[in-house]
């Protein structure tokens, strides 16, 4: 009986170990994961202890919030500030709903108003600013160049490929994908989403995903690279634009001081343009009285030798 508990025993705990194991986020590696005595997974999120829901995609506010952990412990404890205060990478505020707060702010207290994609959407000023609303990103258009191929990928199959990445891997509607076109080498997507569900993931967080997936640091805890019918899709070259339902309100001065610089230019180039002008024309005035007083002169000459 010894050795059959023996066994017992290590299958019990091999069972056990692997459940272990298995207690990760597969859509968020910035976790902390632990299992209670009923075996179940709970996993919360570096820096600001949140439960996350692994069966989907965690919000791109709180994503930044764990990076920014990440990000500080890579670097020298003297230099966050330049990271706190990049238009790129800061450390968020977040909602209850982890959605980004319309006022973003750094530790020296300079404030600016954000997007859903967390993205700058006005001047930076003081704790003052006010910030009326959450503007929502509604498009978003992806560009990509892939890396020279001896042939170019079947256009059906290339468009398919990504589809199926964006709604299996990010979970994201298909209602929502807008289009996908490929002109070799260049690949075009737009993203559009006017109006989401509760359970819908949002556009900018899906992008957030992509763009890590694309440049090779992944939020997800397994890598999984692009493909097409087996072939890898390399990209070498990624844009996004975001375009929000209402305008950006930066401020009118440095764009007015670009303005008056293009009229000066253009003036300036007017005044030379018409300076020219009159050079010319009075060039070609003197031309034509020289030739003038050369004809008479020519005229009156012959006329004193005639008999």
């Amino acid at each position: 009986m010894e050795p059959l508990f023996g066994v017992l025993l290590g299958l019990i705990l091999a069972v056990a170990s692997s459940a272990q194991n298995n207690c990760t986020c597969v859509t968020n590696k910035w976790t902390v994961c632990a299992q209670d005595d009923s075996g179940n997974c709970t996993c919360t999120l570096v820096g600001s202890n949140r439960e996350v829901d692994c069966s989907t995609l965690t919000s791109k506010c709180l994503l930044m919030k764990a990076e920014m952990i990440s990000l500080k412990e890579k670097h020298f404890q003297g230099h966050p500030d330049g990271l706190l205060d990049s238009d790129g990478i800061y450390n968020p505020d977040c909602e209850d709903s982890e959605i980004f707060k319309a006022r973003q702010c750094n530790p020296t207290d300079t404030c600016w108003c954000v997007n859903t994609a967390g993205l700058r959407r006005s001047e930076k000023g003081d704790k003052s600013l006010s910030c009326s609303e959450l503007v929502r990103t509604s498009l978003i258009y992806i560009e990509l160049i892939h890396k020279k191929r001896s042939s170019a990928f079947d256009v059906p199959d290339g468009r398919n490929a990504l589809k199926h990445l964006f709604e299996s891997r990010y979970k994201l509607h298909p209602k929502y994908i807008a289009a996908i076109k490929y002109d070799s080498p260049l690949i075009q997507i737009r993203l559009n989403q006017n109006e989401k569900s509760r359970c819908d993931v949002d556009i900018a967080d899906v992008a957030y995903y992509f763009e890590k997936d694309i440049k090779d640091d992944s939020v997800f805890n397994s890598n999984s690279m692009l493909t097409v019918n087996g072939d890898a899709l390399d990209i070498e070259k990624l844009q996004i634009y975001y375009v929000d339902e209402k305008p950006p309100e930066f401020c009118m001065k440095q764009l007015a001081a670009s303005i008056s610089a293009v009229v000066t230019v253009v003036m300036l180039t007017a005044g030379f343009g018409v300076t020219v002008l009159v050079i010319l024309r009075w060039l070609r005035t003197r031309k034509y009285e020289k030739a003038e007083i050369k004809e008479m002169e020519e005229i009156k000459a012959l006329s004193l030798q005639l008999p």
